[in-house]
């Protein structure tokens, strides 16, 4: 297309390309946004260069003259063939300089022309060089936000994972009780894996919609950032004819926050397995076990070591668990998987006199990933002494010796928690205070396993614990 072309498709008031250009009932055309910027500096809506006035507030685009201009950029932009070097479309002269005010590649002969009178300009090196730098600022923010997606993915990755993991383990687990069982039990378990699928397909789902979303974020990220980094090691010219839509490409991308891990993305491991005999048992009325507490493996430790049924821990090597919200990180805790607000609770503990042990409840608010220095009630054994404490300062040491199993009494609507050595027959302490907030039974161990004990069902209901005499 000829030089006289870029002119006749120059707007008469910023000199340039028309951009969205609009016709005024004379017949002139020009950008929008310079029309509204000379009439915004003017009382009446006159044309620019008749000045007669325009009845109209909001003039027509002028489509024909819009995809003149939008193919003649096309042709103008075009890259130049291999070894040759662009030339100045109006004045056939290398592109020498950069006009500042224009931000556009010009010749020396544009330099003196009226559409650059009184305009600023660099070398194409120096032009160059002070835009690299200004869009390597831009990109910046979006590379470190690139890692902080990718680390993301990867929690998000092993919490898939996990979820796995968990859902298999639970129907191996449900598969070997329901074994024990009739066949006429065979609607039940049906029943338990049914629901346990549909919430390993719910939390899958979700997390892995969480991972396909984070994915098309890292691909788009990823695609922004080499797209940038090619033209930032492009040649100084062509750098320079893309550098507009450079910026605008990395500015106009949002940069959201990284997702986090909410609470409840793992597998209710306790719903399902928690006293499953005893919800059997309802349908069966037959003998089974029934542990008032279940611990919650989704709070545990990760050198902590869970029994089958949820009822005994014990330290070992640390595991390989999502990092996730209710996971304890600093003390050696798990919790049980309910927790409670009124009524009168009882479960049995069974310890020993090896290393550190500790168990009691913990208010709903307890701090799991940094040292807590209060909201717990708890017996501990450590060097050999039995000891009651509040907070880390607030203790007492016990004159009771060798102690097997012991009773835990919460009585929420009283503010007691009282502890019972069930094989002496005696009160060992009791706790009083006001109970704000939801307590969760907790157990913790550096040593030896600790075992929250079964209690005795009968046929009419009625639960009565292992031993008696409270």
């Amino acid at each position: 297309m000829s030089s006289q072309s870029e002119k006749d498709l120059s707007c008469p008031v910023c000199h340039d390309i028309y951009s969205d250009p609009v016709i005024l009932s004379c017949s002139h055309s020009f950008c929008r946004f310079c029309l509204q910027t000379w009439w915004s500096k003017n009382l009446e809506h006159n044309c620019p260069l008749c000045k007669k006035i325009n009845l109209s507030n909001d003039p027509p685009r002028n489509l024909a003259l819009k995809n003149l201009c939008e193919a003649f950029l096309l042709q103008r932009d075009k890259k130049p063939s291999a070894g040759s070097e662009p030339l100045c479309s109006l004045h056939h002269e290398k592109l020498r300089l950069f006009c500042l005010d224009h931000q556009q590649l010009v010749c020396v002969v544009c330099r003196d022309s009226k559409a650059h009178k009184y305009h600023r300009f660099n070398p194409t090196e120096e032009a160059a060089q002070d835009h690299r730098e200004e869009l390597q600022k831009h990109l910046k923010p979006l590379q470190d936000k690139l890692k902080v997606f990718e680390q993301v993915k990867g929690n998000f990755d092993q919490t898939a994972e996990h979820i796995k993991v968990q859902a298999q383990q639970t129907e191996k687990q449900i598969k070997e009780e329901f074994k024990k069982l009739q066949q006429f039990l065979q609607n039940e378990e049906k029943a338990r894996l049914a629901a346990l699928r549909q919430e390993e397909k719910q939390k899958l789902r979700k997390m892995e919609e969480k991972i396909e979303s984070l994915s098309r974020g890292i691909k788009t990220l990823s695609e922004i950032i080499r797209a940038t980094e090619e033209q930032l090691r492009a040649e100084d010219v062509s750098f320079l004819h893309n550098y507009k839509l450079s910026v605008i490409r990395v500015k106009q991308r949002p940069l959201l926050d990284a997702p986090q891990l909410v609470s409840g993305a793992l597998m209710d491991v306790a719903k399902h397995l928690g006293n499953l005999t005893y919800n059997i048992w309802n349908n069966m009325k037959e003998m089974v076990s029934y542990t008032p507490v279940i611990l919650d493996p989704n709070t545990a430790h990760p050198q902590l070591i869970l029994s089958d049924d949820l009822t005994s821990v014990s330290l070992g090597g640390r595991q390989k668990v999502p990092d996730n919200p209710e996971r304890f990180d600093y003390d050696k805790v798990v919790l049980g998987s309910e927790g409670f607000d009124s009524g009168t609770h009882i479960w049995d503990v069974e310890v020993g006199e090896e290393g550190f042990w500790a168990f009691g409840v913990v208010n709903e608010s307890f701090e799991r990933k940094v040292q807590a220095l209060s909201g717990f009630w708890q017996l501990s054994f450590q060097d050999e002494k039995y000891i009651v404490a509040t907070t880390p300062d607030t203790y007492k040491y016990l004159s009771v010796k060798k102690l097997q199993r012991v009773r835990v009494q919460l009585e929420c609507d009283r503010g007691k928690l009282s502890l019972f050595d069930l094989d002496a027959n005696t009160l060992i302490h009791t706790f009083k205070h006001n109970f704000t907030e939801k307590l969760f039974p907790y157990v913790e161990t550096k040593k030896k396993p600790l075992k929250i004990l079964p209690v005795i069902l009968k046929v009419d209901e009625h639960i009565t614990p292992l031993s008696t005499g409270f």
